[in-house]
């Protein structure tokens, strides 16, 4: 049997989440309160099958009032009876969640006539904080379309593929911030930046005038071929300490150029030889 939650903010796309695993064969429920989980167990134990059952439940600030304090002990108990447990918490920026509670007109769960938006966010954040110290993935929607959110959850989880380690390739811009949930980042700020190009400027890491101008650098096959080493090595262990997810993040200024060109190199180079691996490109979905 098999146990995923869905966790997170209130606006991070929580319900998106659990739509996806619906849609790849979970049994999922959405805001059970947390101490009734392993009675569901339980439960569902008395299916014919239940080492082929996939559920998901979604957890949240709706639990009761300090309920969540004792979920990571609930979990650890659940394990311990034999279910393959993956907790996966889902975040976005202060600034993104107050403007997707503005854009939709949705009510925040734990706001009403004494607690505005920004507080009842704040509030939540401690709140869930219990999950969030023990989830395997964290992942951050602020930028994410739902067309990728689909991607990376569907692919992550793996319903029919369970051994395998899911590996997520990230390009991001350090101007904006370290992306949260990082197992390894790479700096390549130090390589030749096409940004200073006149003519490559409004481009990015996608375009042939980029491509072409990173791969004539010597030092940008370099950095590619150290981190490749690097990686190579190092993930084989990862995946023997039965890690389920491995997020590899890579850097430069803003975004747009180096790190896109090396994360999609990276992605290619390990597609080869692993079957979960997918990139992102933090900034270019949000610009």
């Amino acid at each position: 049997m098999r146990l995923v939650v869905i966790s997170g903010h209130s606006g991070s796309g929580k319900t998106s989440a659990l739509n996806i695993l619906e849609d790849v064969g979970f049994t999922c429920i959405d805001n059970l309160p947390s101490s009734l989980l392993p009675e569901l167990i339980n439960q569902l134990r008395t299916n014919d099958n239940p080492k082929e059952l996939l559920l998901a439940v979604g957890i949240d600030a709706r639990n009761l009032v300090g309920d969540l304090n004792n979920f990571p002990k609930i979990l650890t108990i659940i394990e311990g009876s034999g279910v393959t447990v993956d907790v996966i918490f889902l975040k976005a920026r202060r600034t993104d969640l107050l403007r997707r509670y503005s854009e939709t007109r949705r009510k925040h769960p734990l706001s009403n006539e004494n607690i505005g938006l920004k507080e009842a966010i704040d509030r939540e954040e401690s709140i869930i904080s219990p999950i969030a110290k023990i989830a395997n993935l964290t992942i951050d929607t602020s930028s994410l379309t739902l067309h990728q959110l689909r991607d990376l959850v569907k692919n992550t989880v793996v319903p029919n593929d369970q051994q395998q380690m899911s590996i997520l390739f990230e390009s991001f811009g350090f101007k904006e911030r370290i992306p949260n949930g990082s197992d390894f980042v790479f700096d390549v700020r130090c390589l030749p930046n096409p940004y200073w190009k006149t003519e490559l400027r409004t481009q990015t890491g996608m375009d042939d005038g980029v491509i072409t101008f990173l791969e004539s650098q010597v030092d940008v096959a370099s950095m590619l071929a150290d981190i490749i080493g690097y990686l190579t090595r190092w993930i084989p262990k990862f995946q023997d300490n039965n890690r389920s997810y491995l997020t590899i993040s890579i850097g430069c200024t803003g975004g747009q150029h180096r790190s896109v060109y090396i994360a999609n190199r990276l992605h290619e180079h390990f597609s080869k030889k692993y079957n979960l691996v997918q990139v992102i490109h933090k900034e270019l979905a949000s610009s």
